[in-house]
């Protein structure tokens, strides 16, 4: 199966959004570069390298600034096609509509938490669920979770999916944060929705560390991921093709996508 001519139309507007929204912006010197002077100083340390790429120093500052814009409205972009993808949508949980979870649960998610960092324990999707799943019942004592925001939210009459997308590689030290708010989720979820499955995944567009566009190797990918290894199991992050063939529920989902990519761009650049 492929993806259908409507889910393809819409997939192309996200594309073309981006490209209009990047269009006006993209530096052609370095006039319209704003004040930088440490990383216009720094950068001359490097003068000869860049020469020999044909970059100037104040030129590369622009187009960094360029392409940090360029990865922000990707990021929205891959948000939106996993929502056509996957009949999804984004759904926010903080602030007021944080959700709670019994004392017990939060005492038992810290201390999950704090066995995966001194590795005293490893990561284990199945324990931990059960783990937080055992002390649902107990509604005596409620405390407020962590706010989270699913990325790509889809329930259905027996279960509930989060995915959360990540663009770019996540700081040192992220995993920690990443994995307690997930399972502050997990936990929340389960606990106001007994009789449905609950899953929570990270998702990674594509795998930087691979030779092939559509290609992945979660293990290298996780050891090249800062101390995500340590609290995270393999089956709780999607990568590059897995990732999008999920959200589809078709084979080489990655590969139309990159063709409908394509597509849409050379029809941009030959209407502009």
């Amino acid at each position: 199966m492929s993806i259908n001519l409507e889910q393809k139309v819409r997939i192309q507007e996200v594309v073309k959004d981006i490209l209009l929204s990047r269009l006006n912006t993209f530096p052609i010197d370095s006039i319209s570069m704003r004040n930088a002077p440490f990383h216009t100083a720094f950068l001359e340390a490097f003068r000869d390298k860049l020469e020999a790429v044909k970059i100037e120093p104040t030129y590369l500052v622009v187009l960094a600034s360029w392409m940090h814009g360029l990865n922000t409205s990707l990021g929205s972009g891959f948000e939106n096609i996993a929502h056509i993808l996957s009949g999804g949508f984004k759904r926010k949980f903080t602030q007021h509509f944080t959700l709670k979870v019994t004392e017990k649960q939060s005492a038992t998610i810290q201390s999950i938490i704090t066995g995966l960092k001194a590795g005293s324990r490893l990561p284990n999707v199945k324990l931990e669920d059960e783990e937080i799943a055992m002390l649902i019942n107990d509604s005596n004592n409620m405390v407020s979770g962590l706010g989270f925001t699913a990325d790509n939210y889809y329930e259905t009459d027996t279960a509930i999916e989060c995915i959360e997308m990540k663009s770019v590689r996540p700081n040192s030290g992220e995993g920690r944060g990443e994995k307690e708010k997930i399972l502050f989720a997990k936990a929340a979820l389960k606990k106001n929705h007994t009789d449905k499955a609950v899953k929570f995944y990270v998702g990674f567009p594509f795998d930087p560390t691979s030779d092939t566009p559509t290609g992945y190797n979660k293990e290298r990918f996780m050891n090249y991921l800062i101390e995500f290894k340590k609290f995270f199991a393999p089956e709780e992050i999607l990568i590059a093709s897995e990732l999008w063939d999920h959200l589809s529920g078709q084979n080489n989902t990655m590969e139309q996508l990159l063709d409908i990519v394509s597509e849409t761009v050379k029809h941009f650049r030959d209407s502009h």
